[in-house]
């Protein structure tokens, strides 16, 4: 914040006073006498954290930026497809809007640990007993447990495998919040998300790459920050694509006439079956009317004294 209101933050200041005094002896004049002083201020500033303020600024003042939210709060832009017209893939905007952070990880975690509670409490005599493994009645091979753990191809285990089996709490049990974790992961792949719904039924998503600036702490820090409820952010960055309108997918036939497969159009053929199940919420692309958002920034903005000072 200091970096933003004072243009960058000062990690190097140096003053320094100056006292001269000279006396010269020339051919005309017998001789001259001069005293002065000085001083000299100099700071150094790193600018960091004010870098993104400087580019946006800098992209607003070219009509490179464009603010538009007011106009996906509008119902009526998103069925008219105004927005997808004037503003194409690539172009860059601002949108403050409505949203909420979503992580599968973090889901998965916190889903494990509310299943260790409830474990804890059954073994210390709070809730009903738990069925250990091979005790469950009318199952094969042993489900009533701990959840059976499969490693993936990788050797690594699935997220959901961390979720202990627990008795059915207000219709929560650890075979349900398992299956959550497994939808999750098609419908948000794993990682850190920011989801923006300024209108009934829109869903503008940003995906936040790890190890880049914006992202220096833990997702599960960032949740317990800002929490899983809804709060106003601002995301600037470019449009990645829009949601598909397809309903119905091409021909399956990518033959070439001499039996070989035709590479460009069996692409366009896994393409559209990945678009149409996108369409329909199923995998991790953007859903129509709404677009994907390659973020530059997040940020909201602090109330001060009746007005609004923004972080980036």
């Amino acid at each position: 914040m200091l970096a933003q209101l004072d243009g960058g933050v000062a990690e190097e200041s140096r003053e320094t006073e100056r006292a001269e005094k000279r006396t010269t002896v020339g051919p005309r004049v017998a001789g001259q006498y001069f005293q002065g002083s000085g001083s000299e201020t100099y700071t150094n500033k790193s600018l960091g954290d004010a870098l993104f303020p400087m580019l946006e600024d800098a992209l607003e003042s070219e009509s490179l930026l464009r603010d538009v939210s007011e106009e996906v709060r509008d119902p009526g832009t998103w069925r008219s497809g105004e927005l997808k017209r004037e503003l194409p893939p690539g172009s860059l905007v601002r949108v403050t809007a409505r949203g909420s952070l979503f992580d599968t990880r973090y889901a998965a975690s916190a889903f494990s640990a509310f299943g260790s509670v409830m474990v804890g409490l059954n073994e210390m005599g709070y809730l009903p007993t738990v069925k250990q493994a091979g005790q469950s009645k009318g199952k094969k091979g042993g489900q009533g447990g701990c959840a059976t753990r499969q490693k993936t191809a990788e050797g690594a285990f699935e997220l959901e495998d961390s979720i202990p089996d627990f008795p059915d709490i207000g219709g929560a049990d650890g075979r349900t919040l398992r299956s959550f974790v497994r939808i999750s992961k098609g419908v948000f792949a794993p990682g850190l998300h920011v989801n923006l719904t300024p209108a009934k039924g829109v869903l503008i998503n940003s995906r936040l790459q790890e190890g880049r600036q914006y992202l220096d702490s833990e997702a599960d820090i960032l949740f317990a920050r800002y929490g899983t409820e809804q709060q106003e952010w601002t995301v600037v960055g470019s449009i990645g694509s829009y949601g598909t309108e397809e309903t119905s997918l091409p021909d399956m036939d990518f033959y070439n006439a001499d039996g070989s497969v035709n590479r460009a159009q069996f692409a366009e053929v896994m393409n559209a079956q990945m678009r149409n199940l996108g369409r329909l919420g199923f995998i991790d692309l953007p859903q129509s009317p709404g677009f994907s958002l390659i973020p530059f920034a997040v940020y909201r903005s602090i109330p001060r004294s009746g007005a609004a000072m923004t972080t980036r």
